[in-house]
């Protein structure tokens, strides 16, 4: 009997293959996903590219099997799986630009002090806010930068009031020179004021 047509391979091994197979597209599909709404017009659909032949030779399984239900629970399986991978891969390579927005009532001078001190650039405004006057602090930083950020603003007030949000793109700016999670893409160019 043929190794393609025995028992192991239909029930076991082409499950699992579909399985993986819809795992990597679909981690692949965020990711190109995310490049997408960065701009990274080369990345992007180069990703797409091989994400679709993987899904190709996917579905060309399936067709082939169409009796058999296991193929369908991995496929079905591996997207979810694929999905969630994605969304951890995407986190984990925090590619891109985001604005930290942080409103507070406390005098913003030790939190803007903080964030300079640690090379962040700044932008300090007094406002009026619906229980007086409160600090808007502006800083648009790296995505690998975040964690360092939120924490500076949480040894100021643990109870801060931020919020953040994704910057498609940056025009000049302050940003620290190296970070310890920094990805050696050549998109996160090093950018200093006035250059």
């Amino acid at each position: 009997m043929d190794f393609l047509d025995s028992n192991l391979f239909q029930w076991v091994l082409l499950p699992l293959l579909i399985f993986t197979a819809r795992i990597v597209d679909v981690s692949m599909q965020t990711v190109r996903i995310v490049f997408v709404s960065r701009g990274h017009r080369v990345l992007a659909p180069l990703i797409g590219f091989f994400e679709v032949m993987i899904w190709l030779a996917a579905i060309g399984q399936i067709m082939r099997n169409l009796d058999n239900v296991l193929c369908y629970v991995a496929y079905g399986g591996g997207f979810a799986a694929g999905t969630w991978i994605g969304m951890l891969l995407e986190e984990k390579l925090a590619i891109g630009t985001c604005l930290v927005r942080v409103i507070t009532q406390r005098d913003a001078t030790a939190l803007i002090a903080a964030l300079r001190a640690a090379d962040y650039g700044v932008t300090h405004i007094p406002a009026e806010g619906m229980k007086g006057k409160v600090s808007i602090v502006y800083t648009v930083i790296r995505r690998n930068c975040l964690p360092d950020v939120v924490r500076i603003i949480e040894e100021f007030n643990p109870r801060a009031f931020y919020t953040i949000e994704t910057v498609r793109s940056v025009r000049e700016g302050v940003f620290p020179l190296q970070h310890p999670t920094e990805l050696p893409l050549g998109s996160l160019r090093r950018l200093r004021k006035g250059k």
